[in-house]
């Protein structure tokens, strides 16, 4: 994740830079440029093993939530479905996804080495997640919006589907986030 975080960061920040917004969320380079395509590739299949997530935390017997194994079967298969067809916006997509699983996933290594990671650190991560799917709206919207005057190449369908995913994982993830950090703070400063 953190080298796909650099390489596709990269990557979007040359289009940016030299095309401009639109280009950067209507361009298919993504899915065919001679460094990206390997990024984008890669970043599909790695939907499979991030699913080890969920092997991890039965294993420890830790609680399993709906947000965690719904947003991975969902991930998988929205990403291999996209994959196919190379829609508009998967720049976009990759580019957040690598980028939050960088962090995620550095945070995890270092609490499986056992070193104490302030709290705060995790409630970035959620928040992080939080952006991007409320990033992954905007993006749909332009997508949408583009598609229409024939700018952008993607179709309905795929529109529909990638706005029902990133609208309940915004919904899942801020609930989550005002379960695990909002109420806890409101039950210690109870107690206290």
């Amino acid at each position: 994740s953190i080298f796909g975080a650099l390489r596709t960061g990269a990557y979007m920040v040359y289009i940016l830079m030299t095309k401009g917004l639109k280009q950067s969320v209507c361009d298919q380079s993504f899915y065919n440029g001679p460094v990206s395509k390997f990024w984008a590739y890669a970043f599909v299949l790695s939907k499979a093993p991030e699913l080890g997530d969920t092997i991890f935390i039965i294993l420890r017997k830790q609680k399993l939530i709906f947000l965690h194994w719904y947003h991975h079967i969902t991930v998988l298969l929205y990403s291999w479905y996209s994959y196919k067809d190379m829609v508009a916006g998967g720049g976009w997509f990759m580019t957040m996804n690598y980028g939050v699983h960088a962090v995620m996933y550095s945070y995890y290594a270092l609490r499986a080495a056992g070193f104490r990671v302030s709290r705060k650190f995790a409630m970035f991560i959620t928040l992080s997640q939080i952006t991007q799917m409320l990033m992954g709206c905007v993006i749909n919207y332009l997508v949408f919006y583009w598609m229409q005057h024939d700018q952008c190449y993607s179709h309905f369908q795929n529109i529909f589907w990638s706005s029902l995913m990133y609208l309940s994982y915004l919904v899942l993830f801020c609930h989550f986030f005002f379960e695990a950090y909002i109420g806890k703070m409101r039950k210690i400063t109870k107690a206290e």
